[in-house]
């Protein structure tokens, strides 16, 4: 449901402020600082539901909170004024929906088989492993050149020519396959290592929420006089720093030496990197392409996190089976540390893509995109 929302909701911000402008860039900076807050909140709400009753109880108090939601959004959503279009057999085929089989069934089968390999009978060399990654993948593919012939595509691959657009997903991926996957396993390391109760973990996860607010806020105040492409790296840079810290922690470490920065500066990696995404899509899209453009920054970000989670998996399996007493960490840790590593990587490869964007300023008079020399003109 989250991925039905999100998307029409962006829509609707870069329709009602179609023009840039400073309030546009306050009002994509709330949009975007719902992603820490929900997470650091809704990590506490249940952390406090399965204290007092058990795991089960945090979903229920979800759902309480979206049916709370659900009603105020009958009454506060405007009202959509598009012509609406009958439900027909040609409506239907505009859903796409051998584009949906393929990409759902292409990425589960890849995401299940990297989960699963290391505890697979017969590990990677288990036939419905390997089946699972090459059905995958090759269901993947299908799904790029089904998209690029079909009429009506439910990823529109000339979208993907904006140079900017195309970069900054590949940085947002590679940030949010590092940030998913380390707060994840942070969390649980917390949890199975430390022995810390979830409602103690949540309430150490509580700085995230607090510096969420902070970033968005300076965001929506800066965008509009400091490049963007310089915002972009000092996330990515947010981003190395903060999962290095926990990857060179250890058991005995302070939480207020590596985990409490490290949550900071994974906070100015999330939050710059979406703000930025998100008001480029709302500011250089058509009206018509924005909520096809949220789409897929919202299904990017979900797809990575699978895959990342996929990832992460396998290398905290197949550290945790080869670990063994001596070096730095313990044999606890050491899987985690390796996760955390990979995070590092990933944040790390981001770098070497942002360098390549050639956004200015947005939500100015005019924005504005930095020429090859870089230097700032009007576009």
């Amino acid at each position: 449901m989250t991925a039905a929302s999100v998307p029409p909701a962006q829509g609707l911000l870069g329709t009602i402020y179609e023009k840039p402008s400073r309030r546009k860039n306050a009002a994509f900076a709330c949009f975007s600082a719902g992603n820490p807050l929900g997470f650091v909140f809704g990590t506490i709400f249940s952390g406090i539901a399965s204290d007092i009753f058990n795991w089960r109880a945090s979903f229920f108090l979800l759902a309480i909170i979206y049916l709370v939601f659900s009603v105020l959004a009958v009454f506060t959503v405007p009202k959509d004024t598009t012509p609406k279009e009958p439900f027909t057999w040609e409506t239907f085929q505009k859903l796409d929906p051998i584009g949906v089989v393929l990409t759902i069934a292409g990425v589960g089968m890849f995401c299940a088989a990297l989960s699963s390999g290391d505890t697979a009978p017969h590990g990677w060399k288990a036939s419905y492993i390997i089946a699972m990654l090459i059905v995958g993948a090759l269901l993947i593919v299908a799904f790029v050149f089904w998209e690029l012939y079909y009429p009506h595509p439910l990823v529109p691959m000339s979208i993907w020519l904006d140079k900017n657009f195309s970069l900054l997903m590949v940085v947002l991926l590679l940030g949010m396959m590092s940030f998913s996957v380390a707060e994840f396993f942070l969390a649980l390391y917390m949890q199975e290592v430390w022995k810390w109760s979830p409602l103690t973990t949540a309430v150490h996860l509580l700085p995230m929420a607090i510096m969420g607010i902070i970033v968005n806020v300076v965001a929506a105040f800066v965008m509009h006089k400091i490049s963007n492409k310089a915002l972009m790296l000092t996330g990515c840079f947010g981003y190395l720093l903060a999962f290095t810290l926990i990857a060179v922690n250890t058991i005995h470490s302070s939480y207020w030496a590596f985990c409490f920065p490290s949550f900071l500066f994974a906070v100015v990696g999330a939050d710059l990197e979406f703000n930025v995404a998100n008001l480029y899509v709302a500011s250089s899209m058509p009206v018509h392409q924005q909520s096809i453009a949220g789409s897929i920054v919202q299904t990017i970000t979900k797809l990575c996190q699978s895959v990342s989670f996929g990832i992460g998996t396998a290398v905290f399996n197949a550290v945790g089976r080869s670990a063994k007493v001596g070096g730095r960490w313990d044999v606890a840790t050491k899987p985690y540390s390796a996760v955390f590593w990979f995070a590092v990587a990933a944040s790390g490869v981001s770098i070497v893509f942002a360098m390549f964007l050639t956004i200015g300023t947005q939500g100015g008079k005019e924005k504005e995109v930095e020429d090859e020399g870089g230097d700032e003109t009007s576009g």
